[in-house]
């Protein structure tokens, strides 16, 4: 059976539905990706969850949550004295806004255990992290991701890389480009946001964004635009993908995350990149249609 493998942190959401009620949830950028890709993909695909949770009655809720959407938790490890990190969506006009509370996060030290990460990555076909992953890292732990997600690549592995750039993690702006840079060496598909990147790395357009990627050795450069489409770029070929036509945005939580997550699982299945993105253009469009990160799979008959 085949694998992909996201890294990341999965938290408690706690999601608007207006005044003061709020729905709680599950969600975390890279788990996002996981439970749409699961959505998506065959039963010979396994779709697998690498983090650390704690031994507290909100953590087995969260891993019982995994395994009821068919995500593999084997290779999650449970560390005593922690727990899972906490959010809260704020939303105006379709926008979100987010409070968060994770200094007990045990998802901090998923990468502490170099034996456990390299036996995950190795057992995978594919592997997906994020800025938000490097972000919660200690920076030996993750200095120690990138190591093996790089022997990932060097053994041909499919890995793929969201900046998703998130200031407010990061000590400082220069460590946050730098770590994001030095991630996105060790994947061979990137996947970032144009907003994001020309406030944070200053790129004038598209172009720019592409360009500064491809110059980091990655194989191919996905840049999500929102309503403008997605280029992808690998090597001279490029190509661009309108946006799915949305009528009402309701919540933008997870629409890149839900992008990835079919991007990928149509990549899993040898669609080419183009059908691919025009698959995952749909999904997000049907996600920010809804409120939270994760909507009802019924609503996904794409």
């Amino acid at each position: 059976m085949a694998r992909l493998l996201c890294i990341g942190e999965c938290m408690i959401e706690l999601a608007s539905l207006g005044g003061d009620t709020f729905r709680k949830g599950f969600a975390g950028d890279t788990f996002n990706t996981a439970w749409y890709a699961r959505a998506f993909l065959p039963g010979d695909w396994s779709v697998a969850y690498f983090t650390a949770l704690g031994d507290d009655e909100a953590s087995s809720d969260m891993e019982g949550f995994m395994q009821g959407a068919g995500i593999e938790t084997g290779f999650i490890r449970r560390l005593p004295g922690l727990s899972p990190g906490l959010y809260m969506i704020h939303l105006k006009d379709g926008e979100r806004s987010f409070s968060y509370w994770r200094s007990n996060s045990a998802a901090k030290r998923l990468a502490d255990d170099d034996a456990a990460l390299d036996a995950a990555i190795s057992a995978s076909d594919i592997v997906y992290f994020s800025g938000i992953t490097l972000a919660i890292l200690a920076p030996d732990a993750r200095a120690r991701l990138m190591t093996s997600v790089a022997k990932a690549r060097a053994a041909g592995k499919l890995v793929a890389f969201d900046p998703n750039l998130r200031p407010r993690l990061w000590a400082s702006l220069d460590e946050m480009r730098e770590s994001i840079t030095d991630g996105a060496r060790v994947a061979s598909l990137v996947l970032p946001g144009f907003d994001d990147e020309a406030v944070y790395f200053g790129d004038a357009d598209v172009a720019a964004t592409v360009a500064r990627y491809r110059s980091l050795g990655v194989d191919t450069v996905l840049v999500k635009d929102g309503a403008k489409g997605a280029t992808i770029a690998t090597g001279d070929h490029q190509i661009h993908v309108p946006a799915a036509p949305v009528e009402t945005v309701i919540d933008t939580t997870s629409a890149g995350d839900s992008f990835n997550g079919g991007y990928l699982a149509r990549l899993a299945v040898g669609c080419a990149p183009e059908e691919a993105a025009r698959f995952a253009a749909r999904v997000a469009a049907e996600v920010i249609h809804h409120r939270g990160a994760l909507i009802p799979r019924q609503t996904l008959g794409l």
